[in-house]
């Protein structure tokens, strides 16, 4: 047939997406087939126009059945089952690709309902992290995703100890500070308060373990949401 170059051209494009390329020209052949069947040439379009969508819209449609692997909404699904009929129709009517207001009055849905299901065609198999990017510097996509930041988990465990460490005594209050803020040795915390570098060591025991029982007194009092 003089267009399967054009059906192998659709497929071409969606290649790498999970789906193998026999596969997916089978069903662009298929869908050429259905175009030739329900083409009516007293429209005065050309074949192109309506076999073009026809063929994208099949492949979609297939994709959707068998080419998930996460699954956006039922109602997406559904939508984008239409919309492939929709622009096929709305292809032959106009002679031309038709725009997504247009798909959306033609299917009485919202644009943004129509515009979301066209955005999530394609997104079929998850991109691998490994996979380079297009600059020349031999750097992959998982280069390009930010690290923890060490300063948002600081500051989660401020909220949380800060409303323990502040029932605590004063004096205890200051070990705390010298020895894990400042950095300070034990001895050198015994010096400074007037007790044995022993002592130092059981009071930093048991303000630990006041501080582990008060800290799973007020994570049990926090208030849930369902």
């Amino acid at each position: 047939m003089l267009n399967l170059g054009v059906a192998n051209a659709i497929a071409a494009r969606y290649r790498s997406r999970g789906i193998a390329d026999d596969d997916l020209r089978q069903v662009a052949y298929l869908a050429l087939v259905k175009a030739a069947l329900g083409f009516d040439y007293s429209t005065g379009h050309d074949f192109l126009s309506y076999s073009v969508p026809t063929i994208r819209g099949e492949i979609k449609r297939h994709f959707r059945d068998a080419g998930w692997v996460v699954r956006p909404p039922r109602r997406i699904q559904e939508l984008q089952a239409r919309i492939a009929g929709a622009e096929a129709e709305l292809s032959a009517r106009l002679g031309r690709s038709p725009r997504p207001s247009e798909v959306a009055k033609e299917l009485d849905e919202p644009l943004e309902d129509v515009t979301e299901a066209l955005a999530s065609d394609g997104c079929f198999t998850p991109t691998s992290l490994d996979r380079p990017t297009v600059d020349d510097g031999g750097s992959t996509i998982g280069d390009l995703m930010g690290d923890l930041d060490a300063g948002q988990s600081a500051a989660e465990a401020r909220v949380v100890l800060g409303p323990v460490v502040r029932r605590l005594k004063e004096r205890d209050r200051r070990i705390l500070m010298l020895r894990f803020f400042r950095g300070w040795t034990q001895a050198e915390i015994a010096a400074d308060i007037g007790v044995t570098q022993m002592q130092v060591s059981r009071l930093l025991s048991r303000i630990l373990a006041d501080l582990r029982r008060d800290l799973g007194d007020h994570v049990d009092q926090a208030p849930t949401t369902t």
